[in-house]
């Protein structure tokens, strides 16, 4: 308590800080002195402008951060080379440089330090005249940038292999390529009181439901929080229902999935410093969709999404359904197969809910550790790993045979369903525990209140279940199926679009 009031009492005082002053001198003592103070990585580099009305000025910026290059040869070379204005000053001077003098297409000018701070953070150099209350900021990012390659995390058999990197200007252009025309739009929201990163709201206006977008917009701007390194904590700060492990907003490492998602009226963000980008709202459904899906034909995408909502129910019920059918209801098990897992558990000394619980733990440490370690050796850990200690458990008779291929089946089937893979591994353990209480009948409450969990959920004002619960011909077009595209023709009713025509009348005909 001691030290926290000492700190406290220590603050610095910033007042009086607000706007620049005409002295070129107590601007340059302010930054230095104040703001900036015990910062060395920002760079003061005093120079004049040519006669005959010479002036002194003063170009910031921080190292490595900025393009030195450029601002020594678009920016202080026409300034050297130049003369201003004897008795202009104030905006008119700064408007007179900016228009005449910096050779850049990206120039602002600002009057308040804490902008002038911001721009330099970001990778501008501000410069300072004497005799003028204005900063002029000229962008001139120089740190690297990660190339465009495919995401590791999505890649895919046929489709773009375009991902998104950590910079917000490139992800914006990379969206922009596949929607080209005045129709999409974009706004910039800072969040994050010391890192203000920047945040891009993305959008197709003719389409997206204008309540939608402000939603958006409000939920951004109540985010109260020091830091935001990457769009995670937004997507944890803004989604219905936190509490929930399935996710209400969406994310991706791909253009071409950002593209399709706001083409049916919904609303992406982009954060700048992460690969990932977010989609609003999120529902149900979409867990099971692939971008695949529409690349390929209608039927082979029709057969893999089926194959998607098998793979997860059985990743969550597999095990539950093992412990119930072994401990409660051993008559339900044909009487061979019956007999086979009851030679199997004979010389197992723990019950069926202690095995289908270690084994489980055991597979997730093994999956965890194979992941944080460097790939060619999580890998060979991994896959090892289950190998030996899998037969190293049945032949100790820890757990029996039945339970490796129980625990088998549950993780291939969880890989099949990666995009929620850790919400079907907390669901497992809740259908787990309702079944070592009650049998099937704790299987089927369990169930029960899974989905009425779901049915309560939102995702931005739209239920979550909506695809699922919309009974109409139109509705039922890509949900558990995907019909061809000339099937659908509507954009989907409960995303509320302004403009729901997909696909043109004369579009529509099989005809040649």
């Amino acid at each position: 308590m001691f030290f926290w009031k000492r700190a406290k009492k220590h603050k610095p005082n910033v007042k009086g800080l607000e706007r620049l002053s005409p002295s070129l001198e107590r601007n340059l003592n302010w930054f230095q002195r104040d703001i900036l103070i015990h910062d060395e990585s920002i760079m003061y580099r005093r120079f004049r402008t040519a006669e005959p009305n010479s002036r002194s000025c003063v170009l910031i910026f921080a190292d490595n951060m900025t393009n030195s290059e450029f601002l020594s040869q678009y920016v202080m070379r026409p300034l050297m080379t130049s003369s201003l204005p004897l008795r202009s000053s104030g905006q008119e001077l700064a408007d007179f440089i900016s228009e005449r003098v910096v050779q850049s297409d990206q120039v602002a000018s600002s009057s308040h330090y804490m902008k002038l701070v911001d721009a330099i953070a970001r990778g501008s150099g501000v410069v300072l005249v004497e005799g003028c209350n204005f900063g002029i900021m000229v962008e001139a990012p120089g740190w690297d940038r990660r190339t465009i390659t495919e995401p590791e995390s999505e890649t895919v058999v046929r489709g773009p292999r375009q991902g998104f990197t950590e910079d917000l200007g490139v992800n914006v252009n990379l969206v922009r390529r596949k929607i080209a025309g005045p129709q999409l739009k974009v706004k910039y929201l800072d969040v994050g009181k010391q890192t203000k990163t920047k945040t891009a709201i993305v959008y197709v206006e003719p389409i997206v439901s204008v309540d939608l977008v402000d939603e958006v917009v409000k939920r951004m701007e109540r985010i109260e929080i020091d830091a935001v390194l990457d769009s995670g904590y937004i997507q944890e700060l803004i989604q219905d229902g936190p509490n929930f492990s399935l996710p209400t907003v969406g994310y991706t490492e791909r253009p071409d999935i950002v593209a399709a998602k706001i083409l049916e009226g919904r609303v992406a963000v982009i954060v700048d410093g992460s690969p990932f980008a977010l989609t609003m709202p999120h529902l149900f459904v979409e867990i099971f969709q692939a971008n695949e899906d529409y690349y390929n034909h209608w039927l082979a995408g029709t057969f893999h999404r089926f194959l998607r909502y098998i793979s997860f129910f059985l990743t969550t019920s597999t095990p539950a359904i093992y412990l119930a059918l072994i401990a409660y209801h051993p008559q339900l098990i044909p009487t061979p197969l019956a007999l086979s897992i009851a030679a199997a558990r004979k010389n197992v000394p723990f019950p069926g809910f202690v095995e289908v619980v270690l084994m489980g733990l055991v597979f997730e440490i093994l999956r965890e550790g194979g992941v944080r370690l460097p790939r060619p050796v999580g890998q060979a850990i991994s896959i090892v790993g289950a190998i030996v200690l899998g037969d190293a458990a049945v032949n100790a008779s820890l757990v029996g045979a039945p339970m490796i291929v129980v625990v088998g089946l549950t993780a291939i089937a969880g890989f099949v369903v990666s995009y929620v893979y850790d919400a079907a591994v907390i669901m497992r353990l809740f259908l787990v525990l309702t079944s070592s209480v009650l049998g099937l009948h704790g299987f089927v409450l369990g169930f029960m209140a899974i989905v009425l969990q779901l049915s309560a959920m939102q995702s931005f004002g739209v239920p979550y279940l909506s695809a699922l619960t919309s009974f109409t011909a139109q509705g039922m077009k890509d949900t558990a199926v995907r019909l061809p595209w000339w099937k659908m023709v509507l954009r989907p009713r409960y995303l509320g679009a302004k403009d729901r025509q997909r696909l043109e009348p004369k579009s529509r005909s099989r005809e040649p």
